[in-house]
């Protein structure tokens, strides 16, 4: 049960990352099945594992090989969505910011995230990450392991993130 919570938490991030990292054209209803009522109204839908393409994490928004698989899009009058974002070792974000805030739940390896002008922190599989809305962060690998996360966020006014300057390497600290 704290796992599914903690994912649901997390998803928004995939959304911002696939937001950036869609193929233009693709459907975000792709491999979604509705199920209705008896009613006719949507009760539930279900989107199969797989069912949408990976994306990879563009250059500008990232440093590294990051692969982003997107689990769920924002249906009005809903605006959270969500991600797993996998990095390769010493692979992350550039600085950027959520309107919203934004959630990590870590799945697999060993990461790393900062907020601006706080200390780089380890981050290792079943913590959750709670970035305030508006505050300057990055998140990725540690230099020598991969890091798989779920990221939620939500949209306000159809934005949920705004990415600024890559981290350098003396911010990430490959030496640690």
């Amino acid at each position: 049960m704290k796992l599914l919570a903690a994912t649901l938490l997390s998803l928004p991030l995939l959304g911002m990352a696939m937001a950036q990292a869609s193929p233009k054209g693709a459907s975000a209803d792709a491999g979604v099945s509705p199920a209705t009522s008896g009613g006719g109204a949507p009760a539930l839908s279900i989107t199969r594992s797989g069912s949408q393409p990976s994306a990879k994490g563009p250059a500008e928004n990232f440093t590294g090989t990051v692969r982003v698989d997107p689990l769920f899009t924002a249906n009005a009058p809903a605006r959270t969505s969500g991600a797993s974002v996998t990095f390769e070792p010493g692979a992350r974000t550039a600085w950027h910011t959520h309107p919203l805030g934004q959630t990590l739940i870590v799945t697999s390896g060993a990461g790393r995230v900062q907020l601006w002008g706080g200390a780089v922190e380890e981050i290792r599989p079943g913590d959750v990450v709670r970035i305030p809305p508006g505050q300057k962060h990055w998140h990725g690998a540690s230099p020598t392991t991969a890091m798989t996360h779920l990221a939620i966020q939500e949209a306000l006014d159809g934005k949920v993130v705004e990415w600024m300057e890559k981290v350098t390497d003396a911010q990430y600290g490959t030496q640690r």
